[in-house]
């Protein structure tokens, strides 16, 4: 091992107390992040810093009580490091109680092993104790808080007073709960929410085992102790490892930071729910798959649906993203004659007996049927997937062939819809049926699919599938056939659409009709995916521009959210304008509407086409009347960026004439 990699975790030299490290928290980052590089522990600092800010991009790292912890995992550091900086003053963090005025930067290597993990998830976990917070404020040296660190990352052996039992009697066992904690980066929250959670359990009388499913690993809670358990805790901002263990438990869900904001809360809510016979409970299959964080730890009809469609769509937006780039390439090199004889010039050449219109011909014909392959999986994605969200595995095989049969009949993607949910409940249906112990393996991967799979089939060839139809054909040829002033009224519902809640299933509905629509390949739905797409990218752009204008009327977080919406906006990623739409949805909201509404109206009017669905800038050589398609994008992000700065220098203005009255009464 070499000395680079030997080297302890905290030391002096990375030790700063009662310094003014700047305004902000990226200030603040940087200052720690050279004192790792002046120790030699960085191999690029502005690599390292771009790491730790884009951590801080995805949740706060501010915590209760005055903590922060930004942390990340580099290339750019080769041994686990942590730099720590009390600070005065305070610099915000995100914390809900205000700035923080100690900083523990945690820099892990991009392959740390688990033991680097472990330290650090020591140190996280002790920043939950008071008693060694308080000890970090009085420290009086550097050699001080180095000592304090390194007695959490290294403790002594705990051991048990001679003849005292550490086992309870049975009768006074109090109730058991278990818990699971999981944050994206699995480094800190993790282990804090861990631990915040076992104080107040410890604070309750409650017996309460945690599984954290971290960057250190995640050792599972054994099956003896989660059969025991009167409720389980779900602390998570990611998926639940193998959730079908707590199948049958009530349950109270959440992210990370309530877990830490508020543990004795939920762990008051998780008894309450294991004594509460309708509480909600984790079902055997993956239907609850996507609870969300209610403080009762359910979900209503409402929310479970938009979650179950929402599931559906975003697995069908990758096949949509590769397919229509695909057919948009084969465009750019065979030209847009190819989709009539792409299938043929592909099959019948080869790189050793090219096509008449030589390699170009035939590379253009290649992508362009691999891009047709992938957009033949939309609808049957859309309803597989639909279905998964509902009854896990055994869904997706009778959802798969409920959006097969959707095609077939001409249903697409609202038959789509339709038979994907049939199929989910038809398999979480069969699934419930009891049978035999010996008969339960075959369960999921025979009688769930098969019976599913027949139910769903049957509904969709001999009652739903010409309905369905009907319907979809009546529906598109209306949409498709507006022209003139009917046209530009389609462009501002699209417009509006894509920007209401920026990625949400509205702005998903108008998304899926559009890329549904270019299958038909007419004039009519390539206008409406130039519409779509250009109004998508309206909301990050306008506001990165109302940032730059009016840098005043917003945050330092919002201003650097900002400049990353720039990109953001350019690629056609509505969401890069969700920071902003968070924190003032009345003004901010309303005003990307405006601006979407106005650039699908000009694109609708002006005739732009896209024949790619995703994008933006990248595939300007697939958008017909490109001038036009830039002008909209323009006109729409100029005004949207315009209506958000009216709307805060209004509130800003009230705001100021309320401060001000009660010293002009006095006077």
């Amino acid at each position: 091992m070499n000395s680079t990699t030997s080297r302890p975790v905290i030391d002096a030299d990375l030790i700063l107390l009662d310094v003014d490290a700047g305004a902000d928290k990226q200030a603040v980052i940087e200052r720690l992040v050279g004192r790792l590089a002046d120790t030699g522990r960085t191999t690029d600092p502005d690599g390292l810093t771009a790491a730790a800010m884009a951590r801080e991009e995805q949740s706060a790292t501010g915590l209760p009580g005055g903590i922060a912890i930004p942390h990340c995992r580099s290339p750019h550091v080769e041994t686990a490091s942590v730099a720590f900086a009390r600070l005065a003053p305070p610099v915000d963090f995100g914390a809900a109680d205000g700035p923080s005025d100690l900083a523990f930067l945690i820099a892990a290597p991009e392959s740390g092993g688990s033991e680097h993990m472990k330290l650090l998830s020591s140190l996280a976990r002790a920043l939950v104790r008071k008693e060694f917070v308080a000890s970090l404020r009085q420290a009086a040296t550097p050699d001080e808080v180095v000592a304090l660190v390194d007695e959490v990352l290294n403790p002594a052996p705990k051991t048990e007073p001679a003849g005292q039992d550490s086992e309870q009697p049975a009768a006074a066992k109090p109730k058991t709960l278990v818990a699971v904690t999981a944050c994206p980066t699995g480094i800190a929250h993790t282990y804090m929410a861990a631990d915040s959670l076992v104080a107040a359990a410890k604070d309750a009388g409650v017996t309460l085992h945690v599984e954290t499913q971290g960057s250190s690993g995640s050792t599972p809670l054994d099956a003896a102790t989660v059969a025991q358990a009167d409720a389980v805790i779900f602390a998570t901002d990611v998926g639940v490892k193998d959730r079908g263990r707590f199948a049958g438990k009530p349950v109270i869900a959440s992210g990370v930071k309530r877990a830490i904001n508020e543990p004795a809360k939920m762990v008051a809510e998780a008894l309450a729910a294991a004594d509460n016979p309708t509480a909600p409970r984790v079902e055997a299959t993956g239907a609850d798959a996507n609870i969300s964080a209610a403080p009762s730890g359910g979900v209503g009809w409402g929310t479970r649906t938009r979650q179950i469609l929402l599931t559906g769509v975003s697995y069908m937006i990758p096949f949509v993203a590769a397919g229509g780039l695909l057919i948009a390439l084969g465009f750019l090199f065979g030209g847009y004659q190819i989709s009539d004889s792409a299938n043929d010039i592909a099959l019948q050449n080869s790189l050793w007996n090219l096509p008449s219109g030589g390699f170009a011909q035939y590379l253009g014909a290649v992508l362009f049927s691999l891009g047709s392959l992938a957009f033949s999986f939309l609808v049957p994605a859309l309803a597989g997937y639909i279905a998964f969200a509902i009854a896990d595995r055994p869904g997706i095989a009778p959802g798969f062939t409920a959006g097969a049969v959707a095609v077939f009949v001409g249903a697409g993607f609202i038959g789509g819809i339709v038979g994907g949910l049939i199929a989910g409940f038809a398999a979480l249906w069969i699934s419930r049926v009891a049978v035999p112990q010996w008969f339960r393996g075959l369960m999921p991967v025979v009688i769930i699919p098969l019976f599913a799979s027949l139910v769903v089939g049957l509904l969709m060839y001999m009652l739903l599938g010409r309905p369905l139809a009907w319907l979809t054909t009546s529906l598109t040829d209306w949409l498709t056939g507006m022209s003139g002033t009917s046209a530009v009224v389609l462009g501002i519902i699209l417009g509006l659409m894509m920007c209401f809640d920026l990625g949400g299933p509205v702005n998903k509905a108008a998304y899926a009709f559009a890329t549904a629509g270019l299958t038909a390949a007419t004039t009519a739905s390539f206008e409406i995916m130039a519409a779509v797409m250009a109004a998508g990218m309206v909301p990050p752009l306008a506001m990165a521009l109302a940032t730059f204008v009016r840098p005043r009327l917003f945050s330092e977080p919002e201003r650097e959210n900002g400049r990353a919406a720039v990109l953001l906006g350019a690629c056609f990623i509505s969401e890069g304008a969700i920071p902003f739409a968070a924190a003032d949805p009345f003004r901010v909201i309303p005003s990307m509407m405006f601006g979407g509404a106005i650039t699908g109206a000009v694109c609708m009017a002006t005739g732009v086409t896209s024949r790619a669905p995703h994008g933006g800038i990248f595939v300007f050589f697939a958008i017909g009347n490109l001038v036009w398609f830039i002008i909209a994008i323009l006109l729409g992000a100029v005004a949207g960026a315009l209506a958000v700065i009216t709307a805060k220098q209004v509130a800003a203005s009230r705001t100021s004439e309320v401060d001000q009255t009660p010293a002009l009464a006095a006077a």
